[in-house]
């Protein structure tokens, strides 16, 4: 089945033709008999083109086939007569040729058209035919006009009367429009209107046109002249004849009020029709020119309708109505007075339908009424015609009544049928209106075309149509699906004219519709379909935006729609289409605009488009960028000290300016080099600034805004300040010796800018503090240090700095103190002696040093200690100095980080500004014993039946003497299950051991470490598998010997390789694979849980740490043990220096923190065979 589409869109189209069916008569079938209806006439008043044939249309329908014939001024005719007039073919329109010498003025007149079958006769309007005109202007001889200046002036035009009335202008001889203002204008007649005339008003071609549309003419007037004189232009041409150079004084027209050129008077009235367009007018004249102003005195002016136009002299209210009659005043209104004028508007009205009589149809025996109201201003008078004849001279018809201005039918019968013409006139026109009464009898018929698809968004309305002829008007009743109950009630409406409404359609209202039409005579129906879409929706708006001009931005909209539906994204800005430009880039959600202009700003709007609806959002775009430069520097209120700058801001690029930088350039001490002088507040465009003596000063201003810097301004003028004693002395200024005999006075010159004038020196004076004595003084210049030999080894000094230049000392200086020159420590500290704490931690003691001996500042006191040789080894290994400091005020220090067991010495220095003192007698010292670290390597070797053998290497860090090693061993099932936990003691002399009684082709776990007399160290681990038998071994060779079994390894050792190399790959990626169970298999049994009971064991489990199955070995951390200590940090070294080798690099840490020591050791030495793999897979 071809089903046809419509879509019901989401405005109000639909309803309004639901509207529009509810009221609109109902067009009969044109397969049935009707009477004639006019379809198309010529307009009432008709102004033909003398140049072109004359169409008079009249176009007509009905069955049979209407006949059309024509009137003139009343009376028939007879278009056959004259051979210049044809008809054309089924139908009424008039074609009159006036080519070869026809007359257009001919044949004007009033026509009227008449459309007849057997049915009736229907009638056009009046048609007025008249012809156009544009007559020439009548021969005139214009005299020039003379004024004097000031005075006011009328050009009259008064153009020709056309048909229709032409269009006035005025232009000089080169066609330019003259420029018209406030001051000169032209009025609604045409005329040429000055309020004042100036000087430059005269000329000799002021030309009025006027331009006939119609003819496509323009017709013009012989030029005006104008002369405008100003007073000693009229005194000395009156002068010439009359020879009085005071006749007209000495001043033009003085200033005066206003006065109305047009209207005249104080009151005029104003008559305009219904819908027509109001046009008042007011011009006046005075000096200096008036302005005018509108109001109505009864009432507000229609905002919506109103306009002004000529410079506010012509007021405009288009589509008048009834409520727009009254009084309106216009004000003319200059600084030297005002002048009222009130114009009486009355508002007429030609007839207007209040209820248009519309076609009625019948069955027999039926009853119906024909109404005809209008309205008018006088009320309109309401004659009816039957078939074009006064219903009075027409036949008697006893089922007619006229009942006022209505036609009452009842009782119908077949020849009632006729066309009637209701005529509504009153004195400003008039209307006619045909309709026809026709008497059927005609069984249902469907006007619907069958199979319309209805498409509509859920949740709005859905109106299907159901368009029924029938003669009784047919019921009609709607079905849905297969259901046979009628559709009315809610969620349906039915409406009169047989459509069905859904007000609020969902989802569930989709499906097949049939509607049935029945009268007395039969039955029709129809199907129609519905389908209720989704809504689209933007459900990602494009947001405001503020970017940076060249910058990039993207405006996004995402959409959501029914998937069925078509959807199309446009995008608009300021509502017009996107620029052409490859800037603009529309992708599927998004608009991205790069490097955006100034031109770019505006609102972007989205609008997603489907066939049924659309939904609409906008966003503003912002550019913004650095500000202009500001410009027009002015300096003002100068001084000696400060001056007054003033600009003008730049544009802030739609970034509103936050603040200005004041930049100078001192062009005599620093040329083409700016500097910041001030800022001020972006709402300031002064600022007083504050300026040294001796500089030439030129200014620029710089403009910042939330993007940042505008470019500087041009300089300002320079402008040079006197020179002045300076103002301040140098900063900065320090004292100090750099060698024991010196003493170094430094500080920080003065700029050009601080110097205040030439000539800039320093006075630099000293002496030695607590004595007696005058300062010693010395100028200089181009320096800032000045070196004071032969003085004491560190000594205090006063001392001070001032600036000097050719115009006189700067301010008092302050004075300072410092020291001469340090030297080396005479003496070493006595006392040092060595407390052992702990295998790691030796605490040292000394006198302080005599503060005389220091010869400058105590710095501190720094330690120096190196391990000499190990206790277990006889042989000296120095392993270079390290150093610590501690603070002047102590007298002892901790040494954190040694090693146990060791022979170590130290010295003591004392510390000042200079350097290290004399080093203090060597101290020795040795550490206790501590725990060893773990054996250098342990690996499993010569797996036997029943044996293995372990070989080690004794720890890197004994720590003491080795008493022995401790050897921990289990065997580990095929389920990973841990057997009992054996434990072996062999000697600290033994570097090999060999397990015997073991049992067969077992894996088994070790734990091995050394131990001194302070305990156990750390542990190192590994695993062994001893050998099958030789029986089992010989069977396993046996089937190794077979073919299927090297097939079956051989795949096997392929599918190996495949999944390491998944594993591999994966690895590289950052994947993950499950190796956990097999590393959780084999966890060091030390942190396994053991039973409270028997203090055996437990079983392997899945919480132990991960440690691989093969050739593992447990690193040792080298871990000494912590004694008790009840130090505090404070007796460890100062800063971060801690224990360091002579070259500064840190050696060792507090004893309380675990040293990590890596003991080297081998993979398991068991080799592969047939009975591992075989094991691997058991």
């Amino acid at each position: 089945m071809q089903l046809k589409r419509r879509g019901l869109t989401s405005g109000g189209s639909p309803l309004i033709l639901f509207m529009c069916q509810l009221i609109a008569a109902l067009d009969v079938p044109l397969d049935l008999q009707q009477p004639p209806t006019i379809t198309h006439q010529s307009p009432k008043d008709y102004i033909i083109d003398p140049r072109e044939n004359i169409v008079i249309q009249c176009e007509a329908k009905g069955k049979p086939t209407p006949r059309f014939s024509w009137t003139r001024n009343g009376t028939h005719f007879d278009t056959d007569k004259d051979s210049r007039i044809m008809m054309k073919p089924n139908s009424g329109t008039l074609v009159i040729d006036i080519s070869n010498g026809g007359k257009p003025d001919a044949y004007e007149g009033i026509y009227q058209c008449s459309a007849r079958n057997e049915h009736g006769t229907a009638v056009s309007n009046n048609i007025v035919i008249r012809q156009s005109r544009s007559p020439l202007w009548s021969k005139e001889k214009l005299q020039p006009y003379i004024v004097q200046e000031g005075s006011s002036l009328v050009l009259p035009c008064r153009p020709p009367v056309g048909l229709p009335p032409p269009i006035i202008f005025w232009m000089d001889n080169y066609f330019q429009r003259l420029p018209q203002s406030n001051r000169v204008s032209q009025g609604l007649n045409g005329d040429l209107y000055f309020s004042n005339l100036k000087v430059e008003d005269t000329r000799s071609d002021y030309i009025c046109y006027a331009r006939f549309n119609h003819t496509q003419t323009i017709q013009q007037k012989q030029p005006i002249s104008v002369k405008v004189l100003s007073m000693d232009a009229i005194n000395e041409t009156f002068a010439a004849f009359l020879n009085d150079t005071e006749f007209f004084g000495d001043m033009p027209v003085g200033e005066r009020r206003p006065t109305f050129l047009v209207p005249t008077g104080q009151n005029s009235s104003k008559l305009v029709l219904r819908g027509e367009i109001l046009k008042l007018e007011c011009i006046a004249e005075g000096l200096p020119t008036p302005e005018i102003h509108w109001i109505k005195e009864s009432g507000e002016l229609p905002a919506k309708r109103t306009f002004y136009e000529n410079f506010q002299k012509t007021l405009k209210i288009v589509a008048v109505t009834e409520a727009d009659g009254g009084s309106y005043r216009c004000t003319a209104k200059n600084h030297l007075g005002l002048v009222h004028h009130t114009i009486k508007v009355t508002v007429k009205s030609s007839p207007y339908w209040i209820n248009e009589p519309k076609n009625l149809i019948l069955a027999p025996q039926e009853t119906g009424i024909l109404l005809c109201r209008a309205s008018g201003n006088p009320k309109p008078s309401i004659t009816w015609l039957m078939n074009g004849i006064p219903i009075e001279n027409s036949p008697d018809d006893p089922s007619r009544k006229i009942d006022n201005d209505n036609i009452v039918f009842s009782d119908v019968q077949k020849d009632s049928s006729a066309v009637y013409q209701c005529n509504a006139s009153n004195e400003y026109g008039y209307l006619l209106s045909n309709a026809f009464v026709n008497v059927l009898a005609v069984p249902p018929r469907i006007l619907t075309p069958p199979n319309h698809l209805y498409q509509v968004i859920i949740s709005r309305p859905a109106l299907l149509d159901c368009l029924t002829f029938g003669s009784p008007v047919p019921k009609v009743q709607w079905f849905k699906d297969n259901h046979a109950s009628i559709l009315d009630g809610d969620p349906y409406i039915a409406h009169k004219n047989g459509s069905l409404e859904i007000h609020v359609a969902q989802k569930a209202d989709s499906g097949k519709y049939t509607c049935v039409g029945i009268n007395e005579l039969g039955k029709a129906e129809n199907v129609v379909h519905l389908e209720v879409k989704e809504s689209v929706r933007i459900i990602a708006q494009p947001e405001y935006r503020v970017v940076q001009k060249a910058g990039t931005v993207v405006f996004e909209c995402r959409v959501k729609h029914d998937p069925s539906l078509e959807l199309t994204i446009t995008w608009l800005k300021d509502e017009n289409s996107l620029p052409e430009d490859e800037r603009f880039v529309v992708g599927k959600d998004s608009l991205t605009i790069t490097d955006v202009t100034e031109a770019d700003e505006g609102t972007y709007t989205c609008i997603a488009n489907t066939s049924l609806d659309k939904d609409i959002a906008r966003a503003e775009l912002t550019v913004v960028d650095y500000p202009d430069p500001p410009s027009d520097l002015e300096l003002t209120d100068e001084h000696e000290r400060s001056i007054q700058l003033t600009w003008t801001p730049g544009d802030d690029n739609n970034s509103p300016i936050e603040k200005f930088i004041i930049e100078y350039e001192d062009g005599l001490h620093d040329p083409d080099v700016w500097h910041n002088l001030t800022e001020v507040p972006g709402q300031k465009t002064t600022a007083h600034l504050k300026l040294s003596p001796f500089v030439w000063y030129s200014f620029r201003v710089i403009s910042v805004n939330k993007v940042g810097r505008s470019q500087p301004s041009s300089p300002s003028r320079q402008y040079q300040t006197p020179g002045a004693a300076p103002d301040e002395n140098p900063i900065i200024v320090k004292g100090a010796g750099s060698e024991p005999d010196n003493f170094v006075i430094t500080w920080e010159p003065l700029t050009g800018i601080q110097s205040n004038g030439p000539g800039l020196q320093y006075k630099v004076s000293w002496r030695q503090k607590d004595v007696n004595e005058e300062f010693t003084t010395i100028k200089v210049a181009n320096v800032s240090k000045y070196i004071v030999s032969a003085t004491p080894t560190f000594v205090p000094y006063e001392f001070y700095v001032q600036a000097i230049n050719d115009y006189g000392p700067g301010p008092e200086p302050l004075i300072h103190v410092g020291h001469s020159g340090e030297d080396l420590p005479m003496v070493a500290p006595p006392n040092v002696r060595v407390r052992v704490e702990n295998s790691t931690l030796a605490e040292v003691h000394w006198d302080a040093v005599p503060a005389k001996s220091v010869r400058g500042i105590l710095k501190g006191y720094k330690i120096y200690y190196w391990k000499e040789r190990s206790l277990n080894k006889r042989k000296r290994r120095n392993t270079g100095k390290s150093s610590l400091m501690f603070d002047k005020n102590k007298t002892h220090g901790k040494l954190p980080g040694l090693e146990p067991f060791s022979h170590y010495v130290l010295n003591v220095r004392a510390v000042n500004g200079k350097g290290d003192g004399p080093r203090s007698p060597d101290q020795h010292f040795e550490t206790p014993e501590g725990v060893p670290g773990a054996p250098a390597f342990l690996k499993v070797t010569n797996p036997t039946l029943d044996s293995l053998t372990l070989e080690w290497s004794p720890p890197v860090h004994r720590n003491g003497i080795l008493t022995g090693y401790t050897l921990r061993y289990q065997a580990i099932n095929n389920t990973h299950k841990l057997g009992p936990l054996l434990e072996l003691v062999i000697p600290g002399n033994e570097t090999s051991w060999t397990l015997k009684n073991l049992n067969y082709s077992t894996r088994y776990k070790f734990y091995f470490h050394a131990q001194t007399s302070k305990g156990p160290g750390s542990s190192l681990t590994e695993e062994g598998v001893t050998i099958m038998d030789e029986a089992m071994a010989s069977r396993q060779v046996d089937i190794a010997t077979q073919g299927w079994f090297i097939g079956l390894m051989c795949a096997i050792a392929l599918l190996i390789l495949v999944l390491l190399i998944i594993c591999f790959i994966k690895r590289n990626k950052g994947g993950k694979y499950p190796v956990k169970e097999k590393e959780d298999a084999h966890a060091d049994p030390e942190i396994q849980p053991m039973k409270e009971d028997d203090g055996t064991f437990g079983e392997y489990s899945d919480t132990e740490d991960h440690k691989p199955l093969k050739g593992s070995r447990t690193p040792s951390n080298g871990t000494v043990k912590k004694e008790d200590s009840d130090d505090s940090l404070v007796d460890y070294g100062e800063g971060g220096e801690g224990q360091f080798n002579e070259d500064g690099s840190f050696i060792g840490q507090y004893s309380g923190k675990k040293e990590k020591e890596t003991a080297e050791g081998n993979e398991s030495s068991e080799a592969p065979s047939p009975v591992n793999a075989m094991n691997s897979f058991v």
